[in-house]
């Protein structure tokens, strides 16, 4: 097999991962070795893979390929998320667009078409996978919804509840109208909108007095309970205990005393509406008030208010407020900047409503894991660390967690209520007389059934060999995007499940963002289809741009001439191999140490300072500064320096120094490939594969070892005065406008060898001699060490007679012209002045200029004399 005359991704990249899959290269299990253990962040089945995917995934496959090069058994569970809020919006979507609802076909037949839907784009993020060549373990694929984790997540639940860690209450909580489902407070994303704060006069039934009440959602006022006030507010303090009107439904609400209220806010009296605001559900609580709620969950108004009952809550807002006008309840309306919650899923402002939800009591949950984050050998490591802040701050102040979806897609709450007694049963089985029991509704939140993904997976609640040998994880990639969502769920539920840490190291990523550093998003149209990179600069340059243009925490700015920079790094290498295999065929040559010579001790070295500084930075996760350095080493050392630096000794008549010199150029090559495979790892197989190898695939090779050999400073010193005379001179050169094949003479203050001389001499025609006879001659530093020229060597001295001449001719001519402007009356005095100026200017400039070229004329003439 040899390699194309040209790089190609497209053909480099097609089928080559079938293989790796087939061949079980990725297949995790051999117990010679030592596990390590990463779990992929589950996808969720909604659609395609973004390039925030493609980032995370990379970088994990990164670590799974340097660890089975280092001789790791290495799991790296596949697997999905049902993502349910999510999915279901999209079925729903689908069941529109053919004129249905969920509800026309109910909820089995809606479960059949969300399972179609699973596995429809559970085949497309596989598809992506593979593209994107992921050293995934598909032996071990796990989906949250699958009948293992489903029994997982009944155990936590069931567990929970009986510790008294789950319960059922009533609680204001995060509603989304459109998806008609509670939402965790890390599910709303609050954006500040311009709004209204409305002041409307209520009228004091036993004075006649009014007071001026302020609110920014007068269609809640149906369900107020109370008005409140300070109790030290002197302006209030008289009619503490009175009642006033609700101008909305006539009733009477009785004025109350808290020091809650804000006396510098507004005029510093509140409306109480239990069931639509937490605070006021707090203060419900304390004074025993009802909680009626005025709303349907789809976000319309209910039967408790009137006339205005089935209106859009927005729509019964300003159909309130008109009413309000023409009746004189308007005090003033002022517009008010404020922050809003919107629902993440469906973009809906956000209702605070009183339900009836599930939750988890997180406090000594969270205590739990705050505490093992003080004990070296069971904290969660954050890479960088900075991240620990984040995530322990969010545990410090934690509040409960809803973990209740009205929705029919996810893991159904296991339990039931008696029809007769109302008893509730919660059990990992079905009560034994179904038809007495009525099952909840309600499935779990999505990140309850994630948060038990790294142990989950590997097969808990069953005593497995995988749970045994590769738990707790090693590592977990993802951003700091969902440190709350998932990083602080998985650590106190694996904490509670597990007794320990979910992982050791957690390395965080930023977002990718545009090349303006805007967050990519569909409304501004500046997403990038990863597949579609791949289909124009393969994934081996999407992935080397990806992991080494950030570095860990940061965001990344996605840049397509920097993609191109990679393709043609990939396409340096290629070409750098086909020089390689030219040179040597099919056969390996062996490497005698003992017959290199300076130039091969040189990129040996090289090779291992790269070698262990890649190793460095790998393990510490700088993939960037890991890139870096490999990019240096093999555009600079290798395809710049060393192949040319070859050529010397492979067209000699030395045959012993041709083959070492062979030996030495696979040896590098090889090791390149090998330390390149986690990044760019297509590539790097198909020019294994065309190389002599002794593996079957790159995936079977080892990381690469430092060679052994004597390499002295002084040898070490040498290479570099050589190749620092070479730059030097040939810079010489180009600032003299010599040709690269002239032959020029220099002189270093320091000994260099024979050998060292003839490379010089060899790479660009500089003839290294003992000592420059003149007076005249240019210098420059090189290393510790002084190059010297000779000046008449740089310069024609006839040439350069003849180009002072010609200067002279045409300074003279100038400033004949310039006097001759000056020098006339009717220009001087009609011209502009500013051309007038510039005239003098130029005359100014010719002059010197004229006294410069004749001083070197006759510098010249000194010389030629």
């Amino acid at each position: 097999m040899t390699m194309d005359a040209k790089y190609d991704h497209l053909k480099v990249e097609d089928g080559i991962y079938k293989t790796w899959i087939e061949k079980g290269y990725f297949t995790a299990g051999d117990l010679t070795k030592k596990p390590y253990c990463i779990v992929i962040p589950p996808p969720n089945v909604t659609g395609k893979l973004h390039l925030g995917h493609a980032w995370d995934t990379a970088l994990q496959d990164i670590l799974c390929r340097y660890k089975r090069l280092q001789g790791y058994d290495v799991c790296w569970v596949a697997g999905m998320d049902h993502a349910g809020i999510a999915t279901q919006a999209k079925v729903d979507a689908r069941l529109q667009e053919e004129g249905i609802s969920r509800y026309d076909i109910g909820r089995e037949k809606f479960l059949d078409r969300a399972w179609d839907w699973k596995e429809e784009y559970a085949a497309t993020i596989r598809s992506q996978w593979a593209k994107l060549g992921l050293s995934l373990d598909y032996s071990r694929e796990r989906f949250t919804l699958d009948e293992g984790l489903s029994k997982a997540v009944r155990k936590v639940f069931v567990d929970l509840y009986n510790d008294g860690l789950i319960y059922q209450g009533e609680r204001i909580i995060n509603w989304d109208p459109q998806l008609k489902t509670a939402l965790s407070n890390i599910e709303v994303e609050h954006k500040e909108i311009m709004g209204h704060m409305y002041y409307f006069k209520y009228k004091i039934v036993e004075n006649g007095q009014e007071l001026v009440i302020a609110t920014t959602r007068p269609e809640t006022m149906f369900a107020d309970q109370a008005i409140f006030v300070h109790p030290d507010d002197e302006r209030y303090k008289d009619i503490v205990g009175m009642h006033a009107i609700n101008p909305a439904n006539g009733e009477e609400l009785p004025i109350m005393a808290d020091d809650y209220i804000d006396m510098s806010f507004g005029t510093a009296v509140m409306k109480c509406t239990p069931a639509h605001d937490p605070n006021d559900f707090a203060l419900a609580k304390k004074y025993n008030l009802k909680m009626p709620v005025c709303m349907n969950p789809d976000g319309t108004m209910n039967e408790m208010c009137g006339k205005y009952a089935g209106m859009d809550r927005f729509e019964c807002r300003d159909a309130l407020v008109n009413d309000f006008k023409e009746a004189g309840v308007v005090d003033h309306i002022e517009e008010h900047m404020h922050q809003v919650g919107h629902s993440q899923r469906s973009g809906v402002i956000v209702e605070p409503y009183l339900s009836k939800q599930w939750f988890v009591r997180m406090k000594p949950l969270a205590e739990e894991v705050l505490a093992n984050q003080q004990i070296e050998d069971q904290k969660i490591n954050f890479i960088p660390n900075r991240f620990e802040k984040t995530f322990t701050q969010w545990l410090e102040n934690i509040e409960d967690w809803c973990i209740s979806r009205q929705l029919w897609w996810g893991h159904r709450i296991p339990a039931w209520t008696n029809n007769e007694t109302g008893e509730l049963y919660v059990g990992m089985e079905d009560p034994k007389d179904p038809e007495n029991w009525t099952q909840d509704e309600d499935v779990l939140d999505t990140w309850f059934s994630s948060g038990l993904w790294p142990f989950s997976t590997l097969g808990w609640p069953d005593d497995t060999q995988d749970l045994e040998r590769y738990f707790p994880n090693d590592a977990l990639v993802t951003g700091y995007d969902i440190i709350f969502f998932w990083v602080a769920r998985m650590a106190f539920q694996t904490r509670y499940a597990m007794n320990n840490r979910p992982f050791k190291d957690v390395l965080i990523h930023g977002l990718v963002r545009d090349s303006q550093g805007r967050k990519m998003s569909k409304s501004l149209g500046n997403g990038i289809d990863p597949m579609d990179v791949i289909q124009e600069k393969g994934a081996d340059a999407l992935r080397w741009f990806l992991t080494t243009n950030s570095s860990p925490g940061m965001d990344l700015r996605y840049d397509e001439t920097k993609v191109d920079a990679a393709w043609n790094f990939i396409n340096k290498i290629w070409n750098a191999a086909r020089y390689v295999e030219m040179q040597i065929g099919q056969e390996k040559p062996e490497l005698d140490l003992n017959k290199i010579n300076c130039s091969d001790k040189w990129i040996l070295n090289r090779m291992n300072e790269t070698i262990k500084s890649v190793e460095e930075n790998m393990e510490k996760y700088e993939f960037g500064i890991a890139g870096n350095e490999l990019y240096s080493f093999v555009w600079n050392d290798f395809c710049s320096w060393y192949i040319e630096l070859s050529k010397a000794t492979l067209y000699s008549e030395d045959k012993e120094a041709v083959e070492t010199t062979k030996a030495v150029l696979y040896t590098v090559l090889k090791n390149i490939l090998i330390l390149l495979s986690p990044f760019m790892p297509f590539v790097t197989e198909e020019i294994y594969m065309s190389l002599a190898h002794d593996k079957d695939s790159i995936n079977l090779e080892t990381w690469p070892k430092a060679v052994e050999f004597t390499y002295t400073e002084e040898e070490k010193y040498q290479m570099q005065l050589c190749i620092g005379s070479i730059q030097t001179t040939r810079e010489i050169k180009v600032d003299y406008g010599m040709k690269p094949s002239e032959d020029l003479e220099i002189c270093l203050s320091q000994p260099v060898s024979d050998e060292i001389k003839a490379i010089i001499k060899k790479m660009c025609h500089g003839i290294v001699i003992g000592e420059i006879n003149s007076e005249d001659v240019l210098s420059r530093t090189v290393e510790n060490c002084v190059l010297t020229v000779a000046m008449d060597k740089l310069i024609d001295l006839e040439e350069e007679k003849g180009k002072l001449e010609k200067e002279i001719a045409r300074l003279e001519s100038e400033i004949k012209r310039c006097n001759g402007m000056l020098n006339n009356p009717k220009f001087v005095s009609k011209a502009p002045e500013a051309k007038v100026n510039a005239e003098k200017e130029k005359l100014a400039d010719y002059s010197n200029k004229l006294e410069i070229c004749k001083a070197q004329y006759a510098d010249i003439l000194k010389k030629m004399n």
